[in-house]
């Protein structure tokens, strides 16, 4: 049994949901613990006083012996400014040495690597501000954001409980033009797990979230095949393109 760690806004109930669905899937088995920060209102003020809670979440966690923590908010670091979940990850390895340690955010940059997306489309449940902080932040990880849709949602309650027609939707808005990847999901609280799949289909491109590349970085970190049925062309264990990820950034390294 590997244990899971997860660090999650007090706020959030879909990540606690979407990584188990995705991971019992996989011939391993896996237990989940989480910590919980409060956090409301996804605004800056209540994202950096959540983050200020950190290091009490992680004490909590390390004495669960977890096997892997994934810090999941993926807005609350994106929004400390580039190459923030390194720093983040970093510091949290310090305090938790025995254990995989990941972030939602970094999660994201890696599954978009592994896909070798270099432009890029994305949904948020964000206010426009936030959203903008996204997109500049995954620009500063070398990707191109083609196009992406903010639905506006302030509070962290209510972006769990976003239909997805709403979120296929605005999927649907996007200008898809020359995009490698479309992230449905740029949220761990914003549901799409049961999205990903039919967009791949409907739009003709990899599509992934917050949730699918948790999993993916959660599995490949322990060292167990990235592989899980129905969710999407990351996890679908296919040879991944030719053309080369973008580049590692200098920014906060």
């Amino acid at each position: 049994m590997r244990r899971i760690g997860l660090v999650v806004p007090s706020s959030n109930v879909t990540v606690e949901t979407e990584i188990p669905a995705l991971l019992a899937r996989h011939p391993e088995r896996f237990s989940f613990h989480s910590s919980r920060m409060r956090m409301h209102q996804v605004s800056p003020e209540e994202l950096r006083a959540m983050n200020a809670q950190r290091e009490r979440c992680v004490d909590e966690l390390a004495d669960a012996r977890v096997d892997a923590l994934l810090y999941a908010c993926l807005v609350a670091l994106m929004a400390q400014g580039p190459g923030e979940h390194r720093r983040v990850e970093k510091e949290v390895r310090a305090q938790l040495p025995d254990a995989v340690v990941l972030s939602s955010a970094g999660a994201l940059v890696e599954g978009l690597q592994a896909l070798a997306a270099r432009r890029i489309a994305l949904v948020t449940p964000y206010l426009r501000p936030l959203a903008e902080q996204v997109v500049a932040y995954l620009e500063a990880e070398g990707f191109a954001v083609v196009d992406w849709a903010a639905l506006e949602v302030g509070d962290n309650a209510e972006v769990g409980c976003i239909p997805g027609d709403r979120v296929l939707g605005a999927a649907r808005g996007l200008d898809l033009t020359g995009a490698d990847a479309l992230v449905i999901s740029a949220c761990v609280q914003m549901p799409s797990l049961d999205l990903v799949a039919p967009a791949e289909e409907e739009f003709g491109l990899p599509v992934l979230s917050a949730a699918t590349a948790g999993a993916y970085a959660l599995l490949r970190g322990l060292g167990l095949d990235p592989v899980l049925p129905g969710a999407g062309r990351l996890l679908a264990g296919v040879e991944r393109s030719a053309v080369h990820a973008p580049p590692a950034p200098t920014i906060g390294a």
